[in-house]
């Protein structure tokens, strides 16, 4: 066990521990492939985070892989960087964890968010880096990936620049299989 502000945390590997925001849950279930998500032992949802995906994309819940998780006071470094940022409440738990587990992985669409993350030294993917990750860990063929990337613009609320969305389907499309 380990504390964190005052709360007693369960002993994890924090390497395999996700610490998701709502964004890549939302947009993973609007893609129906909230499955990526399953080669992870534990992903922990910050309770706003939780509230927030309840009332956008409840359906996005019904993953058992998901562990609503109470939040802890907030540490002085994340009081700092949710003023710098101006990072909203779901952000701010998710930060907190972060201060908990430094090595977790967190999962955020937030551009703010990310960067505070960063400032963290935390490892950071978003919707797209998971998608791109599933071809690496052989849960989705190149084509099922180019698929699910040109459908972004259209089944998801994601906000990509274009560009940036036609760079990577590129990248993936040149990969030799």
């Amino acid at each position: 066990m380990r504390m964190c502000s005052g709360v007693c945390m369960v002993a994890t590997d924090c390497r395999d521990l996700v610490i998701a925001d709502a964004g890549p849950l939302i947009h993973l279930d609007e893609l129906g492939c909230l499955d990526l998500l399953s080669d992870f032992p534990r992903v922990l949802v910050p309770d706003a985070v939780w509230c927030e995906v309840e009332k956008h994309r409840p359906t996005a819940l019904t993953c058992l892989l998901l562990e609503k998780v109470e939040a802890a006071a907030a540490d002085p470094r994340v009081a700092t960087l949710s003023l710098t940022f101006t990072l909203h409440r779901g952000e701010r738990e998710a930060m907190t964890l972060l201060s908990c587990y430094p090595d977790a992985l967190f999962l955020t669409d937030d551009t703010a968010a990310r960067l505070a993350a960063q400032t963290l030294s935390a490892r950071v993917h978003g919707t797209l880096g998971l998608i791109v990750r599933s071809l690496r860990r052989g849960q989705r063929c190149q084509d099922e990936i180019i698929d699910l990337l040109r459908a972004i613009p259209e089944r998801t609320t994601l906000h990509v620049r274009p560009a940036l969305l036609s760079e990577v389907i590129s990248q993936i499309e040149a990969i030799e299989a």
